[in-house]
């Protein structure tokens, strides 16, 4: 079972960020699992716990689950124009201790959204920088810019658009491609 850990850059209960992602992981084939990793129990990162062996359990039980994981999702809103904090802290943690990264040669997506008609582009180039230093790849092509995305979904939390449903489904083919493309 390949293994898909989705993080999400909303701690809303009812984010749309959840929405999605709740959407998008049905879409994986047979054989894949994506569920969503709590980053919101996180502490702000200091070397100091690291240094010092006085390590939060938190980060060690999601250190533990990155490293478990065989790709990454990312499904963020933007805050001012770059990441929301949870993304970058949880990057973060995992990086930690230098040498120890979790995120290293783990394939990753973006997905980012807004309810305007940037949707998100900002967050996710912010995000890009960063996995680019962390030596994930990254799919390329589809970029997943989604604006407007408070009109997106039914009441039930499912997405009304059949198109938008086919552009995931494109999406995470892609991904799947690059996540076979870089399992031992």
């Amino acid at each position: 079972m390949t293994k898909i850990g989705i993080l999400l850059g909303s701690l809303r209960k009812d984010s749309f960020s959840k929405k999605i992602a709740a959407n998008v992981a049905t879409l994986f084939p047979e054989g894949y699992k994506a569920e969503i990793i709590e980053i919101g129990n996180l502490p702000l990162y200091n070397q100091d716990y690291d240094d010092e062996n006085n390590v939060p359990e938190a980060y060690t039980t999601f250190r533990n689950t990155i490293q478990e994981m065989d790709a990454i999702l990312f499904v963020t809103p933007e805050y001012n124009r770059s990441v929301p904090a949870v993304i970058k802290n949880s990057l973060d943690v995992g990086s930690r201790p230098y040498g120890a990264s979790v995120w290293n040669g783990k394939p990753a997506a973006i997905i980012s959204q807004s309810p305007g008609n940037l949707s998100g582009f900002g967050a996710n180039h912010h995000l890009r920088q960063s996995l680019v230093f962390l030596n994930m790849p990254i799919v390329q092509q589809p970029e997943a810019y989604i604006g407007n995305v408070s009109a997106l979904f039914d009441e039930n939390g499912k997405i009304k658009d059949e198109g938008t449903v086919q552009f995931f489904q494109s999406f995470v083919s892609v991904f799947v491609d690059l996540i076979k493309k870089y399992q031992a």
